[in-house]
């Protein structure tokens, strides 16, 4: 049949199952969102206040369900303003189709007005891109944009579609949604050596990152963990990959993670490393990391065996595939010296914890998991909140911890939240700070409008926290910019209703536990502001180009 371009967008993203869209309308996107109001009742478009919440939406959606998110902007500054967002989903590995208008295919190329070329600003952060300059390519460039997405490794794809595009006649039949790629398993040639390796040592670690969560191979880390008789440490975009309760799990490792699971990356004398990158913050200094570790690698991306450490085994593949094709060539361990170190190491991270009362950020979160459901999802923005949330609230069921980790955008928060509670239809706790959610605040609009049932928890200590803590620590308490004086005179709880939201100071862990309970009987979101002193730290934490067995558990002043 022949349809207009913006009808076949619509009706394609409807066709590839797509529930919501979060977006933003201008002038080459007009006929784009003409063709919605046809289609109401099929995919609800969400209205956001700005652009890169749009992305940041859509990215939350897809990391809570699995499914690809969809956002649409128009072009010039529409598209741009996405770019955030966009690289925020590309380095966490999370599907995005992302639809851009632009002007007419006469005028591209003459910096007409709102003109930019998107595809080429964003190639280095997106999986593939689309420029489209016939109506009859759209409906299978939007499928082949689906299936990129979600395929392998997964990730943004972005879609730019001129405004004479949309409104040229072109062809369009409906198919099937597009399935994923086929999951495979493209390098096995370690695979043997591999397990000889895990049988023969005696230190084993398993390092659960977000590739876990990707490929559904939560089950096989827990079953490997078994047989090798080795503890669970996760990256932080692994976390809710392994029940925070599981006996073997240690919790987060790295710059800031648990004081065990770090230390006990650092004494394994082999890491089996599924689904993560090794980045700097899981390292600490490279050229330290790994000197006397075996690491068995398995991520479905190729590029990343060898990339950032010196990898004894490679596995290319599905991760899920890849631990199923290895547990038949494990031998049933019983390592009891490992097993007694693990259980020091455990037994010292207990004598170090926070036991201070009143509203310090270990407190706030103990109080938080005794009024919340620990399956019900938790977003948090970036900063030190983000570590607190990472290292002390408890995750039984994946896809229920959303976090930027690679890009550490803030800003990421408040509409990622809204994303994730719109798609999974349960209220959502965001963990946030006064920074972050400044730069993402015009967002509580698009909550109260749609009636996104997130609970706001904003750690409030006026100041721009993490870097604070570098500048407190390593350039002698310079604090260069860092505090947030205007903040600090906020009134969020009457800034949260003149948004139209319900919001509550909370003075003391007790008055926290009340608002918790508030919030979960709202029908829409709610502020709960707890106010906190400007020099709480985030520990452990390693230095700057520190090595894992530089950690700092305590400062003197």
């Amino acid at each position: 049949m022949q349809l207009t371009g913006s009808e076949i967008v619509v009706r394609t993203l409807v066709e590839q199952g797509t529930d919501l869209v979060f977006g933003f309308p201008g002038a080459t996107v007009i006929d784009i969102y003409d063709a919605l109001l046809a289609h109401e009742d099929q995919i609800r478009h969400v209205l956001v206040a700005h652009e890169q919440g749009a992305a940041h939406a859509a990215d939350g959606y897809a990391r809570a369900t699995g499914r690809v998110g969809v956002c649409l902007a128009t072009s010039g500054p529409g598209s741009t303003n996405l770019v955030t967002g966009i690289a925020a989903s590309f380095m966490d590995s999370t599907p995005l189709v992302v639809v851009t208008g632009n002007v007419a295919t006469s005028q591209i190329g003459t910096d007409s007005f709102q003109e930019i070329d998107i595809t080429g600003v964003t190639l280095p952060i997106t999986k593939h891109n689309y420029f489209v300059e016939d109506a009859n390519d759209l409906a299978d460039t939007l499928r082949e944009a689906f299936r990129i997405a979600k395929s392998g490794r997964p990730g943004p794809v972005l879609v730019d579609i001129p405004k004479d595009v949309q409104q040229a006649m072109g062809g369009y039949e409906p198919e099937e949604p597009v399935l994923a790629d086929e999951p495979t398993l493209q390098d096995v040639s370690s695979l043997a050596a591999a397990a000889a390796c895990i049988n023969a040592c005696h230190r084993p670690l398993v390092y659960v990152g977000g590739g876990v969560v990707s490929a559904g191979a939560e089950h096989e880390a827990m079953e490997l963990a078994e047989r090798a008789d080795a503890p669970l440490v996760s990256s932080l975009m692994g976390l809710s990959a392994i029940p925070t309760n599981h006996p073997r799990f240690l919790g987060m490792e790295g710059m800031h993670g648990r004081y065990a699971a770090t230390k006990a990356m650092k004494n394994a004398d082999c890491i089996i490393a599924l689904g993560c990158r090794f980045n700097d913050r899981s390292t600490g200094d490279r050229e330290r990391f790994g000197a006397a570790v075996h690491i068995v690698h398995v991520d479905v991306d190729g590029s990343e065996i060898n990339k950032t450490t010196s990898d004894d085994f490679g596995i290319v593949g599905d991760v899920r595939l890849a631990v199923y094709a290895l547990l038949p060539l494990l031998e049933q361990a019983d390592h009891r010296g490992w097993s007694e170190l693990l259980a020091n190491l455990r037994a010292d991270e207990m004598s170090q914890l926070d036991e201070r009362g009143g509203l310090t950020p270990r407190a706030i979160m103990l109080e938080v998991d005794r009024h919340r459901n620990s399956t019900s999802p938790v977003v948090t923005d970036v900063g030190q909140h983000q570590m607190w949330a990472a290292q002390h609230l408890a995750f039984e069921r994946p896809r229920t911890f959303v976090t930027n980790g690679g890009l550490g955008a803030m800003g990421f928060g408040l509409p990622a939240a809204i994303g994730v509670s719109l798609a999974t239809g349960r209220r959502t706790l965001l963990v946030v700070g006064d920074g972050g959610l400044g730069m993402s605040i015009q967002e509580l609009a698009t909550a109260v409008s749609t009636q996104a049932p997130v609970t706001v928890l904003l750690i409030d200590n006026g100041t721009l926290g993490m870097v604070r803590q570098w500048q407190r620590l390593f350039y002698d308490k310079r604090y260069s910019n860092t505090t947030l004086a205007g903040y600090r005179q906020t009134d969020y709880v009457a800034l949260a209703r003149a948004f139209g939201a319900k919001g509550a100071l909370a003075r003391s862990l007790e008055e926290l536990g009340h608002a918790l309970d508030a919030a979960e009987q709202a029908s829409g979101p709610y502020v709960i502001v707890c106010k906190i002193d400007a020099d709480e730290l985030v520990l452990p934490m390693l230095a700057p180009a520190g090595a894992l067995d530089d950690i700092i558990v305590k400062v003197e002043e």
